[in-house]
Order: C-alpha cells, then structure tokens, then sequence
C-alpha cells in the first residue's frame, strides 16, 4: 500500500535519528515524520502554484505546534484543546524560520507554509531540534525551490565541556543553551543564553555546534538524491533590468541627499516628492506595474546604502563603523511604579517598568517542557506611533513575544534567586521611538529599571547589535545598526552581556551565513561596544541597585517550614492563616516544600505575621519574649495567645513589676501585651510572664519583690482550666 515509504537512520550525538517519508501526507509538497529518540515531530510543507499578488516580500509561515497529548497531558479549560500557541511554541517557529527564510529565491511570491507538530515528547530529546531537521529534509525532498539543505543543533557547556544536544539533566546544569543551525559552509543562525559566558567560550562552542551540523547536512542530501524531486518553476517578481536602471538612474542623485542624515523623519520627508516624481514619470512607460517601481526604488536606496558602506566606509548618519549613535540614560521617572528606566540610542528610545509582586503572582506555564511557572517576566510592546503610524493596536505579535524574549533570556542569568530575592518580577518595555535594535535597547532600559528597583541584579547587562555587508568574498561590519543599516544589510547580530562575559545571542541574516572569522568579529565589536555603554552612560546613571525598595512596593519576608507542619500554619478550614493575614494585614504564600512567603505595605507588620508563624511551627522555649493577646481573665491571671493556637497563662504575681490586687487592674481582654515565657511544664502548658518581659525589654525594675504564691495555687489555675484551648 504503501510502496514509496522509505526509512532513512542515523546516529546524532549518541541517538538514533529516524526520517521516515512516504507513509503519510501524500498531498503535501514535502513530508516526514522525524523520530529523535522518543521524540517525534512530523513535518509539511506546501506552496501555494501561483504567486501571491501585491506582495513585495517572500509569504513563507512557520508554525511549530505543540499537542498535549504529547506528553499524556489533556488540555485544560473549558474546550479540551489546545488553544493559542504558547510563547515557547511562537518561538521556536521564528528559530526555525531565521535559517530557512534566506535560502529561499528572493524574488518568489508563491505562499509556502511548514507546520512542524510535536506529536511525542522525550525530554532528553528537544522537539525544535527535530523540527528543524526534519523541516530541513521535508522541503529538501519537496518541489518548493530552495537552496539547503540546513542542520541544526543544541550546545551546552557542561563542567567546561561542549555537549551536543544535551539530555534534561545536561540541560540542567549547563551554563549556556546556544542553537546553532549551519549549511554545509556557513553558520546560518545562532540563538543562545548563557550564564555570563567569556566570548571566546561562546565562540567554540558555536563552532562546535556548525562542526556537528556537517554530518547530518550529508545525511540530508543522501535523503534528497535518492527521493528528492524536481523543484518547481515560479515567475520571477524581480524589475526587468531595464526597468531598474532606467529609474535609478532618473532618481540616484536626489536619493542620494535624501538618505544623508541621520534624523529619520526628515530622510522620510525628503523621500515623498521623489517616489511622487518617480511615478509621475514612470507610471506611463511601465503600466501596472506601481509595486514593482516600487521595488525599483527601493533596490535604488539598498544599492546606495551598500556602495556608502563598502566602498567609502560612509553610514548613512556620518558615524565611523564602530562609533555607537549618542546615547542617554535616565531612571525614577514614573513616581508610583516600583522601577522606571529611560534609555536612548540615537533615535531609539525605551521607557521600561519594573513590578515587584508576590511570588503567588509566577506565570503558570502550560507548554509541553517541563517548566510549569516563572518568576521573572519580560513584556515588549511595540506601538504604530514608535515609527510615526498609524495603525490599531492588536496585541502582541510574533516580533513582540520574540523581542520581549530575548530581553529576557538576556537578564535571566543576572536575577536574583527567590531565596534571595522573594518577589515575582514583570517588566514592560514601551519602545516610545524606534529607529533599529530596539530590542538592545529594551535590554538596557531594564537594567536601569531592575536597578531602580533595588532589584539586586548580580551585574548590569547591555545589549547592542552588530552589522554586516558582504560582496563576494568582500564584507565589513558596523556596530549599532540603525533601521537602513538594517533593512538593506545582511546581518542583525544582537549580543548582550556583563563585563564579565555574554547572556544571550539572537542572529538575523539575509544572506546564507557568516564565516567564522565574521562571527568572532561580531562577537569583539559588541563586546567593545557594551562595556561602552555600561561604564560612559547606564553606570552613571545609576551605579549600583538601590539598597532599599519603592514605598510602593510589597514588601517581602521568606523562610522554610517543615512540610509536616504547614498544617498548623494553614489551620483548619485556613482558619489560622486567615487569622494571621487578617490581624497583620498581610497577605501569605506556602508552597508544598515549606517556603513561606509573607507580603505587604508595612515591613514591621510582616515581621509581625512571620513571628507569628515561627512561633506555631517552632515550639516556645523558656525566655523567649513574644507579643500576645489576652484571650481570657480570671482570679488568678490572664490567658494569653502569642499564636494562634498558642496559649499560655500569665499568673497574677507576673502580671506587673508591682503587686498587682486584681488582674483588671493591668490587663483587659483583648489587650495586646509583651510575655516571656518562664517554663513549659510535662503536658506542653506555657507560663508566661509580663513583669519579666517588661524588666527585660523596656528596663523596668520592680517596686517591691514579687509575691511568692505556692505551687499549689498556679498548679490549681491549671487543674481549673485542664480544658483550655
């Protein structure tokens, strides 16, 4: 039934790596179900037989699914299913898209879409990875046109050894998570985060990851030679060369002065008229064809910014090739918010929050990995005004989730750990200006708002990006692109890092892929470039996290109970921890191994409550001092709760530093007063003591010696009241 399956094997790093083609989706343009250990990804590719019309860029979609039933899971909510993809699944397609997208024909318009959807998860076995692969082999195999095929692989550094693909325990330990993805030459995209990693570390584990790429790429091929079928014809969207010179010519010069500055507003103003003249003159000779005058204009302005670049070393806003745009940092500008940063780069400009909130305040991951919450959240926001549109605002997209991402991952090795730092932490980057790498730019700004804060970040992270133009074996790189510089270039490279070495990579090419001489120069250039901006702007800005946190922000205490004792804290029916939130006006957090988390407006008060709960879980001892409440009065003292469920009696001889005639005299119930405790008898009855507590605490001395009452008369208040709570 099945004559055209075919089953392809072979070893990637230390696992079996199973292609099999032929069995299903017969009506795709190209498929294949990959098996990675006990991971399994399958794989489609089609393409749309005619050209998307009214079009100037190639439509290719990625989309990577996750399903549930992956890893046994059924869906939550009401329908059962899943729903919208989730942030790791937005992601990993646009991992899988950066490589794929520039070996495409440049000048194609048909539709193609890949959907690659995880349908068994290993977690020794990254699903992305196979779907990179197998996305590499589906199109291979397939008619689409296309120019790979590509390999790609997970690199992590574990005990200062590069793993390949490295196993969940790996994962775990390692101090970097890098995806290089190559073709049989060049590196084609590198995505990592590290934990404060020297460059030269980076480097080789990169060149490590394009080094294990090579044997999978043959096994590709040998796949395509034996089944890979002829690649379609398409009708080329590219001007006619005529066309093009005929209107570069007619424009070159006055595109020239257009582009020759460095405010983007006024390069915009100045390039109305000549799209107006343009057209005026070209509509008649060319008929229909407005898109491509368009293209023509556009090729006009790319081969300019190229020629300034390669041949005279000239950026389009007069800067040197490794000169930063002017910079400035501010930080404390919105005065309720807990952080606030202000960052500027030439034209780009990023305004990021901080919010501290309870640690009960994670997101609760619903992906098929294994992470099931996170306590630091990243958000970017990217509105039409930033570029001078206007345009409704639809929610984040793939950019924004990607770009809020990298941030992230960028300052992740940088936070504080919840023992350290007991708070869930959100920033929002509002990118209020952008004119190129405002993801950088996000990076930067949530330094300054982190350390505003008095978030105790463990060193402060920047970012920046590098560029590059390439002509034949001929290339040069330029720090700090700018849009043009990224519109018309070939590469985006953003790094960022500390001082000390670097905690995220995310790379954009429109070409095939760097050298590796291109990739080390990138690395040199933004590490030069970083500490720049930390030590001549965001340092002086502010030097070091503040010491002590917003007025405005919850204020957070932390300790470890036993598990067998989280009982007593919460009460029955949660009556104790109500009580305590209630009385002390704060709000508390327990999780199943023990922390607690104790929360509010007012520190002393959420010392209060966490004495509270020390003193349930930790029996009284025999002069401890505790604040309590007088519960009940009798002949003979008054009964005093220093917890809830805590009682103890304070005998009338203990009530003060004089002789006290009646216990009203001193106390009233419900009054809150200060107690040691003087002993713990056989059966767990606490004696208390307020004369003790006053003589220690405030240095009282008593009027005249305390009266000494026989044993028998505070044993008999005990014997009266055997069945006091």
């Amino acid at each position: 039934m099945f004559e055209n399956y075919r089953v392809f094997e072979t070893d990637f790093a230390g696992r079996p790596l199973i292609i099999e083609t032929g069995k299903t989706t017969q009506l795709a343009n190209g498929a294949c179900m990959v098996r990675y250990g006990e991971t399994v990804v399958h794989v489609a590719v089609t393409a749309a037989p005619k050209p998307r019309e009214g079009v100037d860029f190639f439509p290719l979609s990625v989309d990577y699914e996750e399903k549930q039933y992956a890893l046994g899971k059924i869906p939550g909510g009401y329908g059962k299913r899943e729903g919208r993809p989730s942030e790791k699944a937005i992601l990993v397609s646009r991992v899988i898209d950066r490589p794929i997208r520039p070996l495409f024909p440049k000048d194609m318009r048909n539709d193609v879409s890949i959907v690659c959807t995880v349908m068994s998860y290993d977690p020794d076995c990254l699903p992305e990875i196979a779907a990179m692969v197998g996305t590499s082999v589906a199109l291979s195999i397939s008619d689409v046109p296309w120019n790979g095929p590509i390999s790609a692989v997970s690199v992590g550094l574990v005990d200062g050894e590069f793993v390949i693909n490295p196993t969940k325990d790996q994962r775990e330990i390692s101090k970097m998570a890098v995806t290089v993805a190559s073709t049989s030459e060049r590196i084609a995209m590198i995505e990592a985060g590290a934990d404060i990693v020297p460059d030269d570390v980076m480097y080789n584990g990169i060149m490590a990851g394009h080094q294990a790429n090579q044997g999978i790429i043959e096994f590709i091929k040998s796949i395509q030679a034996e089944i890979g079928k002829a690649k379609f014809e398409y009708p080329s969207n590219d001007p006619e060369p005529e066309m093009f010179e005929a209107i570069k010519e007619f424009s070159i010069e006055d595109i020239k002065f257009a582009l020759d500055t460095d405010d983007k507003v006024v390069r915009e103003e100045r390039l109305k008229p000549i799209y107006e003249a343009v057209h005026e003159k070209f509509d008649e000779i060319y008929p229909d064809q407005a898109e491509k005058i368009d293209e023509c204009l556009y090729k006009t302005q790319k081969y300019i910014v190229r020629r300034w670049l390669l041949d005279e070393q000239k950026r389009v806003d007069g800067r040197g090739m490794d000169e930063i745009r002017p910079l400035a940092s501010e930080v404390g500008i919105l005065p309720r918010v807990h952080g606030s940063g202000l960052f500027t780069r030439g034209q780009t400009q990023v305004l990021t929050v901080t919010t501290l909130g309870l640690v009960s305040d994670q997101q609760v991951m619903d992906g098929i990995d294994d992470q099931t919450t996170k306590r630091y959240i990243h958000h970017y926001n990217f509105p039409s005004y930033s570029v001078g549109e206007t345009k409704p605002s639809r929610g984040p997209g793939r950019r924004e989730i990607g770009h809020g991402a990298l941030a992230e991952r960028a300052l992740v090795p940088v936070i504080p750990s919840v023992e350290e730092f007991p708070y869930t932490i959100r920033l929002v980057s509002e990118i209020l200006s952008s004119n190129g790498s405002t993801s950088q730019g996000s990076i930067c700004g949530s330094t300054l708002s982190l350390m505003d804060a008095g978030v105790p970040i463990k060193a402060p992270v920047a970012g920046i990006s590098c560029g590059l133009i390439t002509e034949g074996d001929r290339w040069m790189t330029m720090v700090d692109i700018q849009g043009l510089e990224d519109f018309f270039g070939d590469m985006d490279f953003k790094v960022a890092g500390t001082h000390e070495g670097i905690t995220a990579i995310q790379m954009d090419l429109k070409i095939s892929g760097l050298t590796p001489d291109m990739v080390k120069e990138a690395l040199y250039k933004t590490h030069k470039a970083r500490d720049y901006i930390l030590d001549e702007v965001m340092l002086k800005a502010i030097a070091e996290p503040r010491k002590e946190l917003s007025q405005y922000a919850p204020k957070m205490l932390s300790t470890a109970i036993p598990v067998d004792k989280i009982r007593e804290v919460i009460g029955s029916g949660g009556k104790v921890i109500q009580k305590i939130c209630a009385e002390c006006d704060v709000k508390i957090d327990i999780e199943e191994d023990g922390h607690v988390y104790v929360s509010g407006l007012d520190l002393d008060k959420c010392k209060q409550a966490m004495e509270i709960v020390n003193t349930i879980v930790n029996d009284p001892e025999p002069g401890a001092i505790y604040k309590g409440k007088v519960t009940r009065i009798m002949d003979f003292g008054a009964f005093v709760e220093i917890a809830p469920g805590r009682e103890g009696l304070c005998h009338i001889s203990q009530l003060d530093v004089k002789r006290t005639e009646k216990v009203t005299d001193v106390v009233n119930v419900d009054d809150v007063i200060i107690v040691k405790v003087t002993d713990i008898d056989d059966k767990g009855r606490i004696n208390l003591s307020r004369r003790d507590a006053l003589i220690e605490v405030e240095g009282l001395k008593p009027e005249t010696p305390p009266a000494r009452h026989s044993g028998p008369r505070q044993n008999g208040g005990f014997r009266r009241n055997n069945n006091r709570s």
